[in-house]
Formats: structure tokens, sequence, C-alpha cells
């Protein structure tokens, strides 16, 4: 099944469950516009590349479109229209005013498969020339794009800058095209850990509230599958809260110590030697090993589809809190509901990163500046009201989660649409 039936699956699941109106399960089902273009770049040697990008519109009820754009050889228009409707869902989960959009431009920002990457000057003369593509299908009160896989703040002030230039507006006004911009260029604080800190407060409503078998964070056993962004920050925030980070991997491998490590020892590790797979005073262990250790919380921040009918009755985690976008497959998500391991699925733990990228954007909208502590006092509220209710819609439903997650936001979404229909 590939990504985008993958998510129409659990849409339909959800929309039969509180017997949401056909129509309205098949607009949720059908991105409402797909953007394919193929645009030309001058490259370093002087020739000209032709590229193919795509930005597709899933649904915009609560708002303008709102998702990331992405950089990668395996781009294609499938899973751009899943990550696109994942993103609709997500917006509603966490209650933001906005809805779901996705893009992504097929090219090779980093060598891979001993395929030279792409030069910086490249990569910014395609963006320049992929913003131009879409100019008109995106801006502050239609479309709003972001980072994501290969793509970063830099990135999205070239875009901002293009689309400036394409409008004949001055920058300022038109700031709140892109977000995930620098903090001096019309970015917000809080920015770089959102997701992170969104993960943090999911984990601590869920805990607090009685929803797990953990009655608290202090001592609690964590492995965390991904030391990237989302990761490390993760395992920095939940180490002072008194948790036993015990096993850390990255894509070269794993370290175990059951006394457990100090995430910021180990990213300096990482950051001299780009890997944490040799750090001193641990044991070896690998990627697939670490899902499968004796802990109490399990965090995947890397890949998706890492746990599956194949491994999950070896999952030991009383908890799984999922950083990552779908870590878990939908049957691993069976067994593992089956087995009472509590999943605080993607849509709900990982929405801190938009959360934050909508306070952006509402800033530049307003022409204002937050404070990070603004940031995060509305962050929380955000993240754990919203927990509160996941949690509840899979316990009134007596589903998973991640139904609970998707009926939520399926409810959401169809009370705006219907009022505009």
């Amino acid at each position: 099944m590939n990504s985008f039936e993958n998510a129409k699956h659990i849409v339909r699941k959800a929309a039969e469950i509180i017997k949401l109106e056909k129509w309205i399960t098949d607009i949720l089902l059908h991105p409402q516009k797909e953007i394919s273009v193929s645009f030309p770049v001058k490259m370093d040697d002087g020739g000209i590349k032709i590229f193919q990008g795509y930005r597709v519109q899933h649904n915009n009820a609560r708002g303008p479109y709102k998702g990331g754009i992405r950089y990668h050889w395996n781009v294609d228009l499938n899973e751009v229209r899943a990550l696109a409707m994942w993103m609709s869902i997500k917006c509603a989960v966490a209650d933001l005013p906005l809805g779901g959009g996705k893009g992504g431009v097929i090219c090779d920002p980093k060598e891979h498969d001993n395929v030279k990457a792409l030069s910086k000057n490249e990569i910014e003369r395609m963006t320049r020339a992929f913003t131009r593509a879409i100019a008109n299908d995106i801006g502050p009160e239609k479309d709003i794009p972001a980072p994501d896989v290969y793509t970063n703040s830099e990135i999205m002030s070239w875009v901002a800058d293009e689309y400036a230039k394409y409008i004949r507006q001055p920058l300022e006004k038109v700031w709140g095209v892109v977000t995930g911009k620098p903090v001096e260029k019309g970015g917000s604080f809080g920015r770089e850990n959102a997701t992170a800190r969104g993960g943090q407060f999911v984990l601590k409503e869920a805990i607090e509230k009685g929803y797990t078998v953990l009655k608290t964070l202090n001592g609690a056993r964590v492995a965390i599958h991904g030391f990237g962004n989302a990761g490390s920050n993760f395992a920095k925030l939940i180490h002072k809260e008194g948790c036993k980070i015990v096993a850390i991997s990255d894509s070269k491998g794993g370290i175990f110590n059951p006394n457990g490590f100090n995430p910021e020892d180990v990213l300096k590790h990482k950051e001299k030697t780009g890997s944490v797979s040799d750090y001193p005073k641990a044991e070896k262990i690998t990627n697939h090993g670490l899902l499968e250790i004796e802990c109490d919380i399990l965090v995947p921040a890397a890949l998706e589809n890492v746990v599956t009918k194949e491994n999950a009755n070896e999952i030991k985690a009383k908890i799984i809190l999922e950083l990552a976008n779908g870590p878990l497959t939908p049957e691993a998500d069976d067994i593992l509901f089956k087995k009472g391991i509590v999943v605080l699925p993607d849509i709900l733990a990982n929405a801190g990163g938009v959360t934050v990228s909508c306070y952006e954007w509402q800033q530049n909208l307003k022409n204002e500046k937050w404070s990070a502590e603004k940031i995060d006092k509305m962050l929380e509220k955000t993240m754990r009201t919203n927990t509160s209710l996941v949690l509840e819609t899979a316990k009134k439903y007596n589903v998973n989660n991640r139904i609970g997650a998707y009926i939520l936001a399926i409810q959401r979404i169809a009370e705006a649409v219907r009022k505009s229909h």
C-alpha cells in the first residue's frame, strides 16, 4: 500500500466510526488541487537542466494550505499527496486555523548512490525557479510553505525573496508567505526545538492525566531512535526532567547504557565524529535492536515504518512517542493497541513544529514579534489541551490514539466544510 492509500485508509476508517456524510469523506479523500511543474535551471557548468516539482493543496476549509517543501531524489506525487493530507489532519488536531499542503522537488541536495550533490548556488537558483513556477498558487492568505526534508531556513528566505520580487511587493509585506525563516528575517523564536518541545508537552499531559501506566517522567527509561534535530532536542529536554536516556541511535548505529547518557555529551561526540555509534562507555546496538530494548518510553524520531507487524510483538516500551512521521505501520498499531502499549501518534506528538509555524505566520500578518516565553506558553496550552481531547476521543470510541486523533481532526474539518457548502 503506497503512502497515499495508507493515509486514505485511516481517513475512511475514522469517517466510518463517526458515520460521516459520504460527500464530506469524498472531499477529504481528494486533494483540492495538484500542481505539477517542470522548470529550467542554469547549472554551475553553464548547462541548463529541467527539474520537476510538485505542490499538492489538500484542503483549505479551516484556513490557508500549510506544509513543507522537501528536496529529495525520491520525491513522487503520491508521497506529496499523502503528506498534504496528513498536514490537513495535523493542523486540525492542533486546532490551528490552517489547512494542509505539501511540496517537493526531485533533485540531489546531498550526495547519494554515487550521484553528485547540487552546489549551494545551484540549490538557490533551483529554489528561485521553483518559487516562480508556483508563485501564483502560494501566498500569506493562500498557501504557506515551510522547511522539510533537506530544506532549511535559508532556503525559505530565498522563497520569500523571490516571491516578493515576482508579485512586486516589498519583502516585509509578504514575510508570511513561508515559515521556518531565520529569526532576523521574520522568523519566530522557539522554532528550532518546537517539535521536541511539543512532544514533551504531549508526553507530560498523557502521564499527568493518568492515560499511561507511568506516574511520572522522573526516572523513566527512554530509548531514542534517531538523533537529529527532533531526537537530540527532545533528549536534552527530558533529561532535565529526570529521565534516564538508556539508548540512542542514528543512521550509523546505536548505543546502550542501563545507567543512562548525558545527551549533551553524546551530541558533542556526534558533532565531532559524525555518529553516536562509537561513543565511549556504551554497548553498541543496532537500530533494530534499539526498538526492542527494555524501556518505559520509546521515541522513534527518524524514519517511517520502523515498527511493523514483524517486530511489534517484540516492543517492550510502555509508551511510544512518535516524533518521526509514520514510524508505525497500521498493522503494528493494531498489535500495540491490543498489547496495551500507549502510542502517542505523530499527527499529535510532532505537531509542535507546525504549531510554532502557525505562530510565526500570525506574527508576520500582524507585523509583531512575540517573546520566546509567550510562544512557549501558547505551545504548552495548545499541545496539552489537544492531547487530552485526542486521548478522550480514543477512549470514547474504544479505538487506538491515532484513530482518535483522526476522528477529532475530521470532526473539526467537517464542521468547516459544512459551513462552506
